[in-house]
């Protein structure tokens, strides 16, 4: 294979794309995609403060990296969920990756801060460790992002992971939440912050890629939770489609996006108001995240 840009040896093809580029080209092409997709949609701008949810992954470093790279002003965000070993190696990727660049980390503990990790979490409600994982990462992130003033919080979620979200939700027909899926959530409410998701147009195996030939040094396993959970079964499955078909994860995404999604968006906005108990966002009187940890404590 030759680079397309140079006609040198390629060392990364990108099929969906009918290209194959050299190392130097492909971190351009990775790069000019988040920008692109950051420019597209106006997710931030240099002026804006940045939190990035980082995860010790490939996907969150990579992101982190074309950011810093590209003179934003991007601080990490980690956050410590106890799932043993794979808690402990996420940190420390997370940690070499910011010590290297002198980059700014926050951190955050879920034991320390409520009494239980996500693992005994999951074994005191008796519920699948993904949901009270994903709740609780995603109001720490919203939280910590309102106390430090934050503009918008940038998550590493790629092309991938929205393909299997949006076929989950299809399958299930899952109508709130084909409505809120979008690489771009503008602030509705005084404590909610602008979430945004710049690599929605690139795979996983290119983040990984793009991280081989950076050196970045991120956690290569799947998280141990993970194991059974439906996404994984979606992800496979268009996997699948994919080796057959280069292109369909990207064309069925773009295409809810450009097509379905307009016509899915309410008339009658959702009424939000502030949770009785910790004052973070929701539609009734205690939000989701204080209900859970309620009952797990009772």
């Amino acid at each position: 294979m030759r680079c397309i840009k140079c006609r040198g040896r390629a060392n990364v093809e990108v099929k969906r794309h009918h290209s194959a580029f050299c190392s130097v080209h492909y971190v351009e092409f990775f790069r000019h995609q988040v920008s692109r997709n950051i420019k597209r949609l106006r997710m931030f701008g240099h002026t804006n403060q940045i939190l990035i949810a980082v995860s010790g992954g490939k996907d969150s470093l990579a992101l982190w990296d074309v950011l810093l790279e590209n003179g934003y002003q991007a601080v990490g965000l980690h956050i410590h969920l106890g799932i043993g070993d794979y808690s402990r190696r996420s940190a420390e990727k997370t940690h070499e990756f910011a010590d290297k660049r002198g980059a700014q980390l926050l951190e955050t503990d879920v034991e320390q801060e409520f009494g239980l990790t996500i693992s005994d979490l999951s074994k005191t409600l008796r519920r699948v460790p993904c949901s009270g994982c994903g709740l609780n990462k995603r109001y720490i992130f919203n939280r910590v992002a309102l106390t430090h003033n934050f503009d918008v919080l940038a998550t590493g979620h790629n092309l991938d992971d929205e393909a299997a979200t949006l076929l989950g939700n299809v399958i299930h027909w899952e109508q709130e939440a084909l409505r809120r899926q979008s690489p771009l959530l503008e602030s509705t409410h005084p404590t909610l912050v602008k979430k945004v998701k710049p690599l929605y147009t690139l795979t996983e195996r290119e983040s990984a890629s793009y991280c081989l030939i950076r050196g970045i040094n991120y956690v290569e396993e799947e998280c141990p939770n993970a194991l059974g959970a439906h996404s994984l079964i979606y992800k496979d499955a268009l996997n699948r489609i994919e080796t057959m078909s280069p292109g369909s994860k990207q064309q069925f995404f773009q295409g809810f996006l450009e097509r379905m999604q307009p016509t899915l968006q309410r008339s009658d906005p959702i009424v939000l108001k502030e949770c009785e108990q910790c004052g973070q966002t929701t539609t009734g009187e205690v939000c989701s995240f204080c209900r859970m940890w309620n009952k797990a404590r009772d």
